[in-house]
């Protein structure tokens, strides 16, 4: 099993990785309309958890805050290594580039927006798996799929562009390792809001906010005191879904819609005992499944069916599973 020390940012890694990009980003800009603030969110204001955790993952030489205590599975321990060590070179460059006056940014064929971050980190990360393992394959969101193998690391570089290009500090680098079809491995890290979760098949599921702390879901086992997430009314309109919605809202306690890789990651904190959402890619799901699920929770399609190859998802707390499946699945 990996120690604190195992697990500390390799600096040569770090270093290399980020420096692959620096020139990417020269004569590049961010249409002015559509930039969070030129001096960064709220007329140039940091937020606070920027400051404590970028400069702990900027500066190569020292602990990243997951990696104080860390665990997991011994059988994933030198892959959890990298992928934290991945995900510390991704927030270097994310956080960099968060709300910078030259950020570019472009549509991609389906009209959602892609950053010259997004395409960096996913370099920097594909650069990392490709130099320390080889024999696997890539899926990222920004640049494709290697293809199907029997180890396949699937990426989502940032999930929440969005929300990324407004300064809104909800969004995180999804990176996940997936065997035989089956997510094993899981890595959330969301820089701005000073937190990382992760988790290993059989190894648990931890978080990093105050130190290294495991990760467990509710208790609640009765709907009309469940609290739901879920993300954009569109996307269970156009899945026919949007009546099943209404129905689940009115059979729980408090709706949020959260969103993105928080609601899920609420879910396995305890603080949410439901979320759902359609319109979803493998990459933004691979990486939530193992953590979710060594919390003690359950993950599905909203139609019942396992791993994140359905383009919609389901997780609870365990116990109201069955049941909202009863209220939302076609």
């Amino acid at each position: 099993m990996p120690t604190g020390d195992d697990l500390r940012p390799g600096k040569a890694l770090v270093l290399r990785l980020t420096g692959l990009v620096q020139s990417a980003f020269a004569a590049r800009r961010w249409p002015e309309e559509a930039r969070c603030g030129q001096d960064g969110p709220a007329g140039g204001a940091v937020p606070a958890g920027r400051a404590r955790y970028a400069g702990e993952v900027t500066d190569p030489t020292r602990d990243s805050s997951s990696a104080a205590d860390p665990r997991g599975s011994a059988e994933w321990a030198d892959d959890l290594r990298l992928a934290l060590q991945l995900a510390d070179a991704a927030d270097a460059i994310s956080t960099e580039r968060y709300c910078s006056a030259d950020l570019h940014v472009s549509l991609k064929p389906d009209r959602t927006p892609v950053t010259d971050a997004d395409q960096a980190v996913e370099r920097a990360i594909r650069a990392g798996i490709e130099a320390e393992r080889p024999g696997d394959t890539f899926f990222g969101e920004e640049y494709g799929d290697d293809g199907a193998s029997h180890r396949q690391w699937i990426v989502d570089p940032i999930d929440g562009t969005a929300n990324f290009l407004r300064g809104v500090p909800v969004w995180a680098t999804l990176i996940s390792l997936v065997v035989d079809g089956v997510p094993v491995l899981g890595v959330v890290s969301a820089p701005i809001l000073g937190r990382r979760w992760w988790a290993t098949r059989g190894g648990g599921a931890f978080s990093s906010e105050h130190g290294t702390a495991p990760l467990r879901v509710s208790g609640v086992s009765d709907l009309a005191d469940a609290s739901l997430s879920y993300n954009g009314l569109e996307y269970w309109r156009d899945a026919g879904r949007l009546d099943q919605l209404l129905d689940l809202t009115g059979r729980v306690w408090r709706t949020r819609a959260y969103g993105e890789f928080w609601s899920y990651m609420l879910v396995a904190e305890g603080s949410v005992d439901v979320a759902g959402e359609f319109g979803l890619e493998p990459y933004d799901m691979a990486a939530v499944i193992p953590i979710v699920e060594e919390a003690g929770g359950r993950f599905s399609s909203a139609d019942g069916k396992p791993g994140p190859w359905h383009g919609s998802a389901l997780a609870t707390n365990g116990l109201l599973h069955d049941g909202v499946l009863g209220v939302v699945a076609g």
